[in-house]
């Protein structure tokens, strides 16, 4: 995903755990995005997950993308709770609804439904469910024949920073090039604060 983030335009580092236990060091960094199974593989995520929730209580921003419901080595995925199911919308072409008005589909970049045409495989897969209160659900989406979906995407301002949870599918739109995946995720990176 990095070298995808690069062709448009974005400066990408790779860090490591040592700097993620060095919280001050992040404070060069507007956005931190935490690759896919973090909580599946990294031993003590757990621990890392307050560094990143401390540089989002600063000012950061942090996107989690998905994680899969078994095997997670901590029970903590976020600053509010919520569980990750096996829920999937494997449709690339299935249906969307979205909150327009929610500074995730405004800020920098207006989404419309065209920036969900042209994905690739899914949608998203392993939606989360129980959802504090604290986090929007802005988005909806479903497989022919069975209910909406609001898991796929968990956003909450957090102190003066802003924390991002999304099973969508960005792995597989990034490097296949889909206009309206790389829009959103722009814009998932922006501080709303």
């Amino acid at each position: 995903m990095g070298e995808s983030l690069k062709h448009i335009g974005i400066k990408v580092s790779n860090l490591t755990e040592a700097d993620l236990n060095n919280p001050s060091s992040l404070t060069q960094y507007e956005a931190i995005i935490v690759g896919v199974r973090f909580f599946n593989v990294i031993n003590n995520s757990s621990q890392l997950l307050d560094r990143l929730l401390e540089y989002a209580n600063n000012g950061g921003v942090v996107v989690f993308q998905y994680n899969v419901n078994t095997k997670l080595l901590t029970n903590r995925l976020g600053p509010y709770p919520f569980q990750i199911t096996r829920d999937r919308v494997t449709e690339e072409d299935s249906p969307v609804s979205f909150e327009r008005q929610d500074k995730a589909f405004s800020f920098p970049n207006r989404i419309t439904e065209s920036d969900f045409e042209g994905w690739i495989q899914e949608r998203g897969l392993y939606f989360a469910r129980n959802i504090d209160k604290r986090y929007r659900t802005p988005l909806r989406m479903h497989d022919k024949g069975e209910a909406p979906h609001e898991g796929s995407l968990l956003i909450c301002n957090y102190g003066k920073g802003k924390f991002v949870y999304t099973s969508l599918a960005f792995f597989r739109q990034l490097p296949a090039g889909v206009p309206g995946a790389y829009r959103l995720f722009v814009n998932l990176l922006a501080n709303e604060n």
